[in-house]
């Protein structure tokens, strides 16, 4: 096949993440008979290893059998920063395919200048080069050692033009999950399973009370216990390293009914968390404003509601795991699931005064957690308790009571909603105004390396309020707080506290969980109003014809205008995840008897250029099942000194037994760029879920989880 090579192009051409890790070495080795590919993004269920096989088969024009990508790795892995933000396929993705494009133009090259060919006229088949006549040149395998790939990327190689999903034999639509197999019939893959030579076990003890210091641990709690390879004890941090796990548990157990312990925090009234929000001190920004005068003072009726939603932990299957070793000369190597390793490694540079230098970081998949959970958290407790058994791995495994306990949660959140309906129907004016915590507290966050054991030190470098990702990012607070619509007058202000009793971080979607599921209900109580269909309103306010595909592909495919079954409701919700990534639209049906069950959910999507057909449904499929368990039962308990929701029994998350049948249909538009699909359905199926109760019931429920306590009390009210 013909492939242009080159064009003239500005250094500004290349991907962003291309830019920053130009040398082509970084991302891709070419070996006899295969191509290592390495990214900075990693795996974390979301097939984003899978994505990145058949972005360089498919430019290298190689089957995917011979692509093995990497793990990432600080050593020999380029820096993308944190897998986050739906933002691997966009990112790594378009970098991956420039440096490959680069790679293929390099060694067409060469073998046009061996053959005295043009490189135009050569083409490549399972990385055998060919003339115009198809007669064979060379090989990738045969010039891999001529042609140096340790040179920066020029942006001036053209990558193949887009293909269909599922079309070639390099598609993605075609290549089966690299990382299922082991998954499915249960091999080592996870950290959870990772054995290394000499490795021991350690546990942490962390106090009942949020807040609380360590006086002491009186006594020889550990008398009589063989295999304790000793205790680590620097200000409150308190752990144990023993041979063998049972041991290392039976240790931590007697030094935690042993240890004393003084103070507690005063965490906020579970029961009235809106209040609360509204009454911290805050950073106030006016995110968006337009038309003149702002908002208010338009003729017509003025409609207001407030919509809340509690604290949620990320509720992995398995909880976290760490691994880490110290060499006797002074070098370290941690194994983490975290999701920025670099990150990772800077942030333990601080905390342990190591040069960045010393410390290698390498990525085993764990369980997938979709934001900032106790990954980082496990890692350095592994680092801090290795460093007393030089040249031996310490395994630090948490606990179900640990993770929902002391891993960061996704923030409680409240948002107040106002508008003004012309005399037409339509919104004249909008304005909203949220409150939540910061949603970034990763780590190196602030300045601050953001490690929950840090802030616990003999000289603690403690935790600040958690902050928000630059609007250019998306945003955390405010992610989605503007409403896709075209309404003529808007007014939208975020307000972050600067307080956090309950540390808060990354969870997917940020605040656009909240804000979506504030605006979609909101539109759907102005649609009431105005006497007007749901789906018909949302279309009269949408110029977007992107937008309004997927809000009437999704009401199509769920049959929006047919008849609704008896005792259930059907409803939607629409988004554009961060205003300018995947567009996404739900339609949920729902029953509600004894308790509210999403018997059914439709969604349409359109991510842009599609890698993987597959992976983008499981995505969507996955967010839309996440969203459900949120939006009908999890919700973070706790009282004035600590959380209490340490179980699955005071956790609830959706059972399979109560997953919805999810349809998911596609909108592949092949010539625009890749949006990413991993958070865009978590609002709008939360919004859906609501409307289609208040389509069964004709109750509004604005608090969340749709709970029956929370359905008693909206029909109160």
């Amino acid at each position: 096949m013909n492939h242009d090579v080159a064009r003239p192009a500005a250094a500004g051409d290349l991907p962003p993440d291309l830019a920053a890790n130009p040398r082509l070495a970084s991302w891709l080795t070419i070996e006899s008979g295969r191509v290592l590919v390495r990214v900075g993004k990693v795996e974390l269920g979301q097939g984003i290893l899978t994505a990145m096989a058949a972005i360089a088969a498919e430019e290298l024009d190689l089957p995917p059998e011979r692509i093995v990508v990497v793990s990432a790795d600080t050593a020999v892995s380029p820096d993308e920063g944190v897998t986050a933000g739906s933002m691997s396929v966009a990112a790594a993705g378009s970098a991956l395919r420039q440096a490959c494009a680069e790679a293929r133009a390099l060694m067409l090259a060469a073998a046009a200048r061996t053959a005295g060919l043009d490189p135009a006229g050569l083409s490549v088949a399972d990385g055998v080069i060919c003339d115009a006549a198809g007669q064979q040149l060379t090989s990738y395998w045969e010039l891999a050692d001529q042609v140096s790939l340790d040179v920066d990327a020029t942006g001036e190689a053209v990558p193949r033009p887009s293909r269909r999903p599922g079309e070639g034999s390099t598609s993605a639509g075609t290549l089966p999950r690299l990382d299922l197999p082991d998954k499915i019939f249960g091999r080592p893959r996870f950290i959870h399973d990772l054995e290394l030579p000499g490795m021991v076990h350690g546990r942490v003890i962390r106090p009942a009370q949020r807040g609380a210091r360590l006086v002491g641990v009186p006594g020889e709690p550990l008398r009589g216990l063989s295999g304790v390879l000793g205790t680590v004890c620097d200000g409150s941090f308190l752990g144990v390293v023993a041979e063998q796990e049972d041991t290392a548990e039976r240790a931590a157990r007697a030094l935690a009914s042993a240890a004393v312990w003084q103070g507690a925090a005063d965490l906020p009234d579970e029961q009235d968390l809106p209040a609360y929000l509204r009454g911290q001190p805050a950073e106030t920004t006016l995110v968006h404003c337009v038309g003149q005068g702002g908002v208010g003072g338009t003729e017509g009726v003025r409609h207001s509601a407030t919509y809340s939603r509690p604290y949620l932990a990320h509720a992995s299957l398995a909880p976290s795991c760490g691994i880490a070793r110290w060499s006797a000369s002074g070098e370290l190597t941690v194994w983490t699931h975290s999701q920025g390793i670099f990150g990772l490694r800077r942030a333990i540079a601080q905390a342990t005064s190591l040069d960045v230098d010393q410390i290698r970081v390498r990525h085993v998949e764990g369980a997938g957690c979709y934001g900032h959970n106790a990954a980082d958290d496990a890692a350095f407790d592994a680092v801090l308790l290795a460093r007393s058994v030089p040249d031996r791995p310490v395994r630090v495994q948490w606990s179900r009571r640990d993770e929902l306990g002391w891993a960061p949660f996704g923030s409680a959140m409240v948002a107040e909603v106002s508008a003004t309906l012309g005399g037409d129907g339509r919104v004249a004016d909008w304005s909203c105004q949220v409150w939540s915590h910061g949603h970034t507290a990763r780590p190196g966050y602030a300045g601050n390396p953001g490690l929950l054991a840090a802030a616990d030190l003999e000289k603690p470098l403690d935790l600040p309020a958690s902050i928000d990702p630059p609007a250019g990012n998306g945003g955390g607070t405010s992610r989605n707080a503007v409403p896709g619509y075209d309404f003529p007058r808007q007014r939208i202000t975020a307000h972050r506290l600067l307080t956090m009793p309950i540390r808060t971080s990354a969870l997917r979607s940020l605040g656009a969980h909240v804000n979506v599921f504030a605006i979609e209900s909101f539109m759907d109580e102005l649609a009431a109003m105005a006497g007007r269909d749901p789906v018909e309103y949302r279309l009269a306010h949408l110029a977007d014809e992107r937008a309004r595909a997927v809000l009437e592909q999704a009401a199509d495919a769920a049959s929006w205008g047919g008849t609704r079954s008896p005792g259930r409701g059907r409803g939607i919700g629409y988004a554009r995840y961060k205003n300018r990534s995947a567009y996404c639209a739900a339609v949920a049906e729902v029953e509600a008897v004894h308790e509210v069950r999403v018997r059914r959910l439709v969604l349409a999507v359109d991510v842009g250029r599609v890698i993987d057909d597959d992976g983008v449904r499981n995505q969507i499929e996955g967010g839309a099942i996440q969203a459900t368990s949120w939006t009908l039962k999890e919700r973070v308990r706790f009282d004035r000194a600590g959380i209490t929701s340490t179980d699955w029994e005071s956790y609830p998350i959706l059972r399979f037994s109560e997953v919805p049948r999810v349809d998911v249909h596609v909108l592949a538009r092949q010539h625009e760029p890749s949006l990413g699909a991993g958070e865009a359905a978590q609002g709008p199926v939360a919004a859906a879920i609501a409307n289609a109760l208040f389509d069964a019931i004709g109750v509004r429920v604005r608090d969340l989880p749709l709970t029956a306590e929370h359905v008693v009390a909206a029909m109160a009210s």
